[in-house]
């Protein structure tokens, strides 16, 4: 870290209970280190969820470029059913 900033907040008491006890039982050397923590696991969520959220929009930009291009085919819902059917079969199958 290049710099620290004294930071504020306030939890919910379930929450604030979960911080004291894992400092408590020595998860944890102090409430701020469950806090850094905490913080590195929302940052680490957050950016996976940016990487599948470009993902998506990848995707939905590549079938919007098929449907311009009349790279396209009849919506089926017989055979799309049919088919997640048997995936569903074969899923079970192999458990």
């Amino acid at each position: 870290m290049s710099g620290i900033e004294r930071v504020t907040i306030t939890l919910p008491a379930e929450m604030a209970s979960a911080v004291k006890r894992a400092v408590k039982v020595g998860d944890y050397s102090s409430t701020s280190e469950v806090v850094r923590a905490a913080l590195r696991d929302w940052k680490t969520k957050r950016a996976l969820q940016i990487e599948e959220l470009a993902k998506l929009k990848a995707d939905i930009d590549a079938g919007l470029a098929d449907l311009a291009a009349g790279r396209v085919r009849n919506f089926d819902v017989t055979r799309i059913v049919k088919r997640g059917k048997k995936l569903l079969a074969s899923r079970s199958s192999c458990a």
